[in-house]
């Protein structure tokens, strides 16, 4: 069996002359220097890729000996001409990308050698410098393509000419072109279903009648009027992206269509029933001249009453985000009961009400952030308020509180974020119970919460009673942590993310050893002096330190913290260049990533310096830092006290005989017996 084995192996990988790679029936000739297509590949080669080459001319015998090839790939070489009988033996080709060559240069001739493959499917013409008529010449006798991609060209005007006889074309790429005119150029396209003309320059889509299409991308254009045909038809349309133009109304969609995401973002849309002034402009009508050959038809639209006459109960993604909407029209989210996803950040809403006859029962995700956002109008009967909402975004409005029990009605919310809101959470300490807070107690499903910078005041008590919170983020209120971290004591089994940044914290007798599910912590933006003695004892695989004010870090082998941790953050902190005994030890745990190592940096005296790479001179300095004082001292004093010795013996010697001679003059005289 393992004979066996072996040698299927090699027969699925072996390397042919040219240093091609042979896998199966698939030969990869990629980024290989070749000038043209060996002619000693197998014969039974089905696909062929020959990207970043410096192939300039496919001749007539090129593919002569590789009559089962199906798949073609040129993509980035120097290809200047196909020449016509190119193709002759590969009829069964179904796949050819020619992207980033040069085939402007002949591209009648090239267009002789495409007509010869009946069997072409998909084909990949991107980034050949082609203009409209080069690109119709290469096409026209192509009826049995299904993909074409022809982006990142020179097309400026297209029309009913520009893609005939592409009867089967079911999707059509023209992104990345300069094209600011389109006129009839997809009306015979009778089976198209994808259409990407993205990055372009049109300035509106009037009369919109494709009805067989599905996805229709014609976003980053500067389109500012988009007007479907009014007709009876059933639009297949399902996905019509018109983000990043210039529209300044709500599209006119088909009455009747199968669209479940709609994407407006980045716009300059308003909607004009009722102005921020408080005027209104409901009963005025918009006329559009349309001129189509030699007949004119005037369309009325009444774009100012809002009133959508299109059939949107199949929309379940609608995106309004980064326009100019003041509010919605009335019963305008009426008409999308299958709502899933309203998106409506970056707008300029002042209010937005909620009530349980707004059919949105099925939205899950509904982002209001920064927008100014004063009221959040809740009308709360018997029945539930978004039932099915699991992520609410707030953050970046005027907010000082939310409705009383909101969330009682949103019994499936998970994610909220409330950050840069003037909000305090309830309850409220001693004489501040009168004012406004938002309460999160008692829901259970809430498990993410942000409220960065909120300006929170000294938190207590137990704001966060009844909750199973795993995410937190405090970061950015300078003033909310005071004392312990008791306020926290209701998710101690369950919080797992906590940020702190950025909240003055300075004092290491905070105890993190109560919060032992915690698995990441953002210290960073603090005034930390010293690494906090009760993290060691956590089992954390993420820690962040950043623009604190540590001159050192403890040894972590030994502890919990050193076992569990996997990312550590140290950046940005005064570390003293002589005490890195510690950063040592970090390059040496297994397991451990300090993604930010080479921003870290150590002071000695006046000079910063990378910890992994002391000067000599600095080491030197740091050992006589470091060295034991007494043996320093005593280094120091042993030459002064030998010296003192020294002389001591030298002027004894010198002095000897005087001084024995003034001993025995003072002792001399006998002693009578």
């Amino acid at each position: 069996l393992a004979v066996g084995w072996a040698s299927g192996m090699d027969a699925a990988w072996a390397t042919s002359p040219g240093g091609c790679e042979l896998v199966q029936s698939i030969m990869d000739c990629t980024g290989r220097w070749l000038s043209s297509i060996p002619g000693n590949l197998r014969g039974d080669t089905e696909e062929l890729f020959l990207d970043d080459n410096t192939i300039q001319v496919l001749g007539n015998a090129s593919l002569l000996l590789y009559p089962q090839l199906w798949h073609l790939s040129l993509s980035r070489n120097r290809l200047e001409l196909i020449e016509p009988g190119a193709f002759l033996s590969t009829q069964s080709l179904e796949v050819l990308t020619l992207t980033d060559n040069l085939l402007f240069t002949n591209f009648s001739l090239t267009a002789a050698a495409l007509s010869a493959l009946p069997a072409l499917r998909m084909l990949d013409l991107d980034g050949n410098q082609l203009r409209e008529n080069m690109v119709s010449v290469l096409v026209s006798n192509l009826s049995s393509l299904e993909s074409l991609s022809v982006a990142r060209n020179v097309i400026m005007r297209l029309d009913s000419s520009t893609f005939t006889n592409l009867t089967q074309l079911l999707e059509l790429n023209l992104e990345k072109n300069y094209i600011f005119e389109i006129d009839n150029a997809f009306e015979g396209l009778q089976r198209l279903q994808r259409l990407n003309i993205a990055y372009n320059y049109l300035p509106c889509l009037v009369g919109f009648g494709l009805t067989q299409l599905r996805v229709l991308n014609a976003s980053n254009n500067i389109i500012e009027w988009f007007l479907t045909l009014q007709i009876d038809d059933l639009f297949e349309l399902e996905v019509l992206d018109l983000s990043h133009n210039r529209l300044l109304f709500f599209p006119v969609l088909p009455q009747q269509s199968k669209l479940h995401s709609l994407l407006l973002q980045d716009n300059r849309m308003s909607f004009y029933q009722r102005l921020p002034n408080g005027t209104s402009l409901a009963n005025i009508t918009m006329k559009f001249l349309i001129i189509d050959g030699n007949s004119t038809n005037i369309t009325t639209v009444r774009l100012w009453d809002e009133l959508c006459h299109s059939n949107l109960s199949s929309l379940r993604l609608l995106d309004l985000s980064q326009n100019q909407v003041w509010g919605l029209p009335d019963d305008f989210l009426a008409q999308m009961p299958s709502l899933t996803h309203l998106k409506l950040n970056q707008n300029c809403l002042e209010a937005f009400h909620l009530s349980e006859e707004d059919p949105l029962a099925m939205l899950t995700e509904l982002d209001l952030s920064q927008n100014q956002l004063v009221e959040l109008g809740v009308k709360v009967g018997t029945g539930d308020i978004l039932p099915n909402l699991q992520l609410f975004n707030l953050s970046t409005n005027r907010l000082q509180a939310l409705p009383p029990g909101i969330f009682t009605h949103t019994r499936k919310i998970t994610t909220l974020d409330l950050s840069r809101n003037r909000v305090d959470l309830c309850p409220q300490p001693g004489e501040a119970e009168s004012l406004p807070c938002v309460d999160i107690r008692g829901v259970g499903t809430l498990t993410h919460l942000s409220l960065s910078g909120c300006g929170l005041q000294g938190l207590s008590s137990r704001p966060f009673q009844g909750t199973s919170l795993r995410h937190l983020d405090l970061s950015d209120n300078h003033q909310a942590l005071s004392g312990d971290l008791g306020w926290l004591q209701d998710l101690v089994l369950t919080l797992q993310v906590l940020s702190l940044r950025n909240t003055s914290l300075s004092s290491t007798a905070v105890d993190f050893s109560a919060l032992p599910s915690l698995v990441r912590l953002d210290l960073s933006g603090n005034s930390l002096a010293a690494f906090p003695s009760s993290l060691g004892r956590l089992r954390l695989r993420s820690l962040d330190l950043r623009h604190n004010c540590l001159p050192a870090l403890p040894d972590l082998a030994g502890l919990p913290l050193g076992r569990s941790l996997r990312e550590l953050y140290l950046s940005h902190n005064p570390y003293n260049c002589c005490t890195l005994g510690w950063w040592d030890a970090l390059q040496q745990a297994q397991g451990l990533r300090v993604p930010d190592g080479r921003e870290v940096t150590c002071s000695h005296g006046s000079r910063t310096l990378s910890p992994g790479a002391l000067p000599q001179p600095v080491l030197q300095s740091c050992r006589w830092q470091t060295a034991d004082l007494a043996l320093l001292y005593l280094v120091l004093a042993l030459p002064t006290c030998l010296t003192l010795l020294v002389a001591f013996v030298v002027i004894f010697l010198m002095l000897k005989e005087k001084l024995l001679k003034m001993v025995k003059t003072r002792c001399g005289a006998s002693s009578p017996y």
